[in-house]
């Protein structure tokens, strides 16, 4: 993912890019459409108009500004690994618990497990809370 910026004497516009999409955001919507219209001579280009989801990120504009969520990504998680229909509970890893590697029986396939707790390393960009146990279990 790459960040450009690009300062103007109107502002400066932002341009968010990861592999073929982007996200263009400036106080200007002339200096928008005019980046869009520049770019567009030399790629193909779509305007799919307001941002609203993007790399599992859920984005919603309100008066204050931008508000982040991954909620949908978190429910594609508890659905990939089969505890959709599990209770919560709201309590935390005891910091002082040691887990042994030899702990339980070991998974014939590694992968599911590698693929979810990469999945909720990406979880914490929203929520940090829950960082410390996915560190635990990386």
């Amino acid at each position: 993912m790459t960040l450009f910026m690009r300062q103007t004497t109107h502002g400066i516009v932002l341009l968010l890019l990861y592999i073929d999409d982007m996200i263009i955001t400036e106080d200007n919507p002339q200096a928008i459409s005019n980046l869009q219209h520049n770019l567009g001579e030399y790629f193909e280009m779509k305007d799919l108009g307001s941002l609203s989801y993007f790399l599992g990120l859920e984005v919603s504009l309100s008066s204050v500004g931008y508000s982040l969520s991954q909620a949908k990504y978190a429910s594609y998680l508890l659905v990939r690994s089969s505890i959709n229909d599990s209770a919560t509970a709201p309590t935390t890893l005891n910091p002082n618990v040691l887990l042994i590697p030899f702990d339980g029986i070991p998974l014939e396939d590694v992968s599911l497990y590698r693929q979810l707790v990469g999945s909720l390393i990406y979880l914490t960009v929203t929520h940090p809370d829950i960082a410390y146990v996915v560190r635990i279990l990386s």
